[in-house]
């Protein structure tokens, strides 16, 4: 079987190829990825030529940013604007997504896309089906079904870069689940702390998530979050502590040393990635001190 054809930072070659008419699956390896490593994360491109991690070509100029979660998704392309949305839910398959995607825009409005997935994504490829939507998302070529380069990341990770001012911090996603990332001197690490064991047998997004919010009622899991945020920014040693995802709004008061971040820094994020390559994925120093957008 041909290898498939790694773009790498050309995204001017991709973004010639004709879009096709409608969302397309391999059946091969999936080759989205966040910077231009070989297969096995070498640092060298495809044809042997060694590259510096962290360097790149010009950005794209139009970036489509598609914020995946479990009840919707956000889509955006450039700075300017408020996000489109489309409703996803626990059927939604990657060709779904992509379908509804292009009903609101065409491959002429962008020149590259971003996607934050929700759930596992290993040096910028899917490595398992999401908990909270359909199958589907492994291995499904996003470039062929979206007609332009593509770059994957976990979409707390995604949020979280667009969130980050500087020092060691953790983001933690209080939507559907619970999504997480450390972001330590601007190298972006994310994490699966949602789906691990945390107490009475249940896992931390069992006690934070939007079930426990349905089951516990607004108070218990008021408390329930700002006793995992104590948990682990202590465990973690983090400077401050960023809250996202739709429900950080019913929070009457944040808990110590934390802070509401605005869902549209996932947007910035989305844009951001294509600043920069390498796995993990290190952020510009620009980027390490600076003002972030606080709450919607």
């Amino acid at each position: 079987m041909a290898k498939p054809f790694d773009y790498g930072d050309n995204y001017s070659m991709a973004a010639k190829k004709k879009a096709p008419r409608g969302p397309a699956r391999r059946t091969g390896q999936a080759h989205q990825r966040i910077g231009t490593r070989g297969a096995e994360g070498s640092g060298v491109r495809r044809g042997g030529n060694p590259r510096r991690s962290g360097t790149r070509g010009p950005a794209p100029g139009r970036i489509l940013v598609l914020d995946v979660g479990g009840s919707h998704v956000k889509l955006h392309v450039g700075e300017r604007g408020k996000p489109k949305k489309m409703v996803t839910g626990p059927k939604m398959s990657a060709a779904a997504m992509v379908k509804g995607v292009l009903k609101l825009v065409g491959p002429e409005d962008y020149d590259a896309v971003s996607i934050g997935y929700p759930g596992m994504v290993v040096r910028g490829r899917i490595a398992a089906e999401p908990f909270n939507l359909g199958k589907g998302w492994m291995g499904f070529d996003f470039e062929q079904a979206l007609g332009k380069p593509v770059r994957i990341i976990n979409d707390a990770a995604m949020q979280a870069v667009g969130s980050y001012a500087g020092g060691r911090m953790l983001f933690l996603g209080l939507g559907t689940g619970m999504g997480a990332t450390l972001i330590l001197d601007g190298v972006v690490e994310p994490m699966e702390f949602g789906h691990l064991p945390y107490k009475n047998g249940g896992t931390y997004e069992q006690y934070v998530g939007e079930r426990a919010l349905e089951r516990l009622g607004k108070k218990k899991w008021r408390k329930e979050v700002a006793d995992v945020v104590a948990q682990l920014s202590h465990a973690l040693e983090v400077d401050y502590t960023v809250l996202g995802g739709g429900n950080v709004r019913l929070l009457k008061k944040l808990p110590k040393g934390a802070r509401a971040g605005a869902n549209s820094n996932a947007m910035t994020g989305g844009r951001l990635i294509w600043e920069t390559t390498g796995s993990p994925l290190v952020l510009s120093a620009k980027y390490r001190r600076r003002a972030v957008k606080q709450r919607d």
